[in-house]
């Protein structure tokens, strides 16, 4: 082994706020000090948001803007999943796509700053 993993780190334009709708799916403890760099500490977990000027958001599914990397989060079934489709969207998500499956599945949508995330069900 060279290293070990750290931590993702996702460009947007108000980190501090991007940190708090993440931290509203998955918990933790948020590190806000620096506006410029944010932390969420979720359990065995690490993301770190950070300013970008001139931030330019993903289009999914488009590579004119691509997204570049996306994060998924699992619940167990698709009723589960129309819980969390729920929060999520009262914490700032946009819908975009839904696979339709009926077993293994995923939704996607945008947070705040424009990256795409799924919500995914079936799959553990």
């Amino acid at each position: 082994m060279i290293a070990k993993f750290l931590s993702t780190v996702v460009d947007c334009p108000d980190p501090v706020a991007l940190g708090r709708f993440y931290a509203g799916i998955l918990g933790g403890r948020l590190d806000d000090s620096d506006p410029e760099w944010t932390e969420l500490y979720a359990p065995g977990q690490r993301i770190s948001f950070q300013r970008v000027a001139d931030y330019r958001p993903p289009r999914w599914p488009s590579q004119e803007h691509p997204q570049q990397l996306h994060l998924d989060f699992v619940v167990d079934t698709r009723a589960d999943v129309e819980a969390a489709q729920r929060e999520v969207l009262a914490l700032g998500a946009v819908f975009l796509h839904d696979s339709g499956g009926e077993v293994r599945g995923f939704r996607v949508f945008e947070d705040p700053a424009g990256h795409p995330f799924c919500l995914c069900y079936g799959q553990s």
